[in-house]
């Protein structure tokens, strides 16, 4: 046990919470007043100052819309990623830097990176390819756009670091919807698909022996050890609730969030759906008007989508259904509101 405690000094507050500090220190650079929207997002100055201190990722997610709004920069978590020092991941970073090959890195990485951010977890599957799947934990899915891109431009600058050579992925998906802007498709090098089932970053199976250029065995077992070591003594945080939400928001433009569906999906009958919801003071229904209420008002700030596109991925086959639903959330229909926000 004193070894345990130990270990945790060795280990950074949570990534994600550098995220934040990055942002808030890009909003000053900007002239923003970016106290304020720490305040607005739930957290404090105080918080920031602090890099012992972790912050809740539900307020990190809100706080970076924030400042990609006042900053006006929608690619703002992939931008804090090209600056973010991939040593601050600390014992995370060691592990992939320290390990053999790129496959083992992926792997190993894969395995610690709740360490360093417990709201994702990572899992690696190897069929044809070398999949890198990004799984949200605790946190509603469809909140979050800058922190999955932060991460997944991470993800590949560590790759291009490790090995000092330009690794690109095959193809890199995201569950959230935006154009891939020229900057993107520049730097991945990769094919990119947005509004996908899923966020997914896939290898060629020609990567499994890339060299890691500072390849240390021992060092790398000793690591390994220390991670496996601070896994188990911390908890999964987790809510069904959350999960139920994640799984209609992927199914929604499918016109498949159905409950049996929703249900099948995440391995339980409709009824134990139910009650599992009901437990947590929830419905089905409530989720999936909220879910559809977020992802509206998240559209219809995109001047590019037309309201019959924006209908049919919150699952309508008419506009005229979209239309009178949202007037029944909001009081007023998508048109007048998407001129409002503007």
């Amino acid at each position: 046990m004193r070894k345990s405690k130990n270990i945790r000094h060795h280990i950074p507050p949570s990534a994600a919470g550098a995220i934040a500090r990055l942002a808030y220190a890009r909003a000053q650079r900007e002239g923003v007043d970016a106290d304020t929207l720490l305040h607005k997002a739930g957290l404090s100055r105080e918080q920031v100052d602090n890099p012992d201190s972790r912050l809740q990722v539900k307020n990190q997610i809100k706080f970076l819309d924030l400042v990609a709004a006042a900053v006006n920069d929608d690619l703002l978590g992939f931008h804090l990623s090209l600056d973010f020092d991939l040593r601050a991941a600390g014992l995370l970073y060691y592990v992939v830097a320290s390990s053999d090959t790129l496959e083992e890195a992926l792997r190993r990485g894969a395995r610690c990176s709740s360490i360093v951010n417990e709201s994702i977890r990572i899992k690696v599957r190897a069929r044809r390819r070398i999949n890198f799947v990004f799984e949200h934990v605790g946190i509603v899915r469809r909140s979050d756009q800058h922190q999955i891109e932060f991460w997944v431009a991470a993800l590949i600058r560590a790759c291009r670091l490790i090995t000092n050579r330009h690794v690109a992925a095959d193809c890199i998906t995201f569950a959230h919807r935006r154009k891939a802007t020229p900057e993107l498709r520049k730097f991945f090098g990769s094919k990119l698909v947005f509004g996908a089932h899923m966020d997914e970053v896939k290898f060629s199976r020609s990567i499994r022996n890339i060299a890691v250029v500072f390849s240390d065995p021992y060092l790398n077992k000793l690591l390994v050890e220390y991670c496996e070591e601070a896994l188990a003594g911390r908890p999964v945080q987790s809510s069904f609730g959350t999960g139920v939400e994640n799984t209609i928001a992927l199914l929604l433009p499918h016109g498949e969030a159905r409950m049996k569906e929703v249900a099948r999906k995440l391995g339980v009958s409709p009824k134990t759906l139910a009650r599992r919801l009901a437990s947590e003071g929830l419905t089905f229904g409530g989720l999936l008007r909220e879910v559809r209420i977020h992802l509206a008002n998240r559209h219809l700030a995109d001047k590019e989508l037309s309201i019959s596109k924006i209908a049919w991925l919150l699952g309508y086959q008419h506009v005229s259904a979209f239309t009178s639903a949202f007037k029944r959330w909001t009081g007023r229909g998508p048109r007048v509101a998407r001129r409002e926000a503007r």
